[in-house]
């Protein structure tokens, strides 16, 4: 996980608690200060951010949002307080979280500060890292080929899946590829890897579509995924390696 926003809805021990696997997931709340000066595709300034609706609405990337669930499950019981969790591509959210959004997580601290050029109501002073997460190799149920480690990734005719967000789309995995595959300085390890690479999938839920539709060998991800889809099982990256 990487960064929260919080706003006027408090549930300040959230970023404090929580233990999840989740490159650093970061929580943002809302503030009156608008701080960030350029404009995303997205951001709509017809929008009136007016958040006091009484339900403290959480918007962000999904993956996290099962971890952040079982915290609003728990919050919800103790305090009474109702939380409501909304997550998937930011492109289908964002209109409602410009308009009522009290916390905002972000999947990576660069995901965030693309956040912030959309949601004028949150400011980066705000932005409160709460987890490191760490890059796996995601493999299919049993793994099939064996895979033991990333050199195994370097084999000719291996089927890989990565998240980029290739300067269109705002994800976490926007990279980490590339950061694991030269971790060790090796272009030749770039290379090798890039060429096993079937799809660069923008977003991790169009890399595990694509996982599944294209029968692939492995996915470069985070440890959320394979916790919680069935079809999936984690293989660790060695500490070397690990973004």
């Amino acid at each position: 996980m990487g960064p929260l926003i919080r706003g006027p809805a408090k549930l300040n021990q959230t970023g404090k608690t929580m233990r999840f696997s989740f490159p650093i997931l970061a929580i943002l709340l809302t503030t009156s200060t608008a701080v960030m000066a350029q404009d995303s595709s997205l951001y709509d300034p017809a929008i009136k951010h007016m958040p006091k609706d009484g339900v403290v609405k959480l918007y962000g990337a999904g993956g996290p949002h099962t971890a952040f669930a079982k915290v609003a499950a728990a919050w919800e019981q103790k305090t009474g307080q109702k939380v409501e969790i909304i997550a998937g591509p930011e492109k289908k959210w964002s209109p409602l979280a410009q308009a009522d959004a009290d916390i905002l997580w972000g999947t990576s601290e660069q995901s965030m500060t693309a956040f912030l050029e959309t949601y004028k109501t949150f400011s980066s002073d705000q932005v409160e890292p709460i987890y490191i997460r760490p890059t796996i190799i995601a493999v299919k149920a049993g793994n099939p080929k064996h895979i033991s480690g990333f050199d195994d990734l370097l084999k000719p005719g291996m089927k890989i899946v990565v998240t980029e967000g290739a300067g269109l789309y705002n994800t976490s995995g926007t990279g980490a590829w590339e950061d694991v595959a030269g971790r060790l300085g090796r272009l030749d390890d770039v290379s090798a890897f890039r060429k096993n690479i079937d799809v660069f999938a923008k977003g991790s839920g169009a890399s595990y579509r694509a996982f599944l539709s294209l029968d692939a060998d492995a996915w470069i991800t985070w440890p959320n995924w394979p916790a919680s889809k069935d079809e999936l099982e984690q293989v660790s990256i060695a500490p070397e390696r690990t973004v």
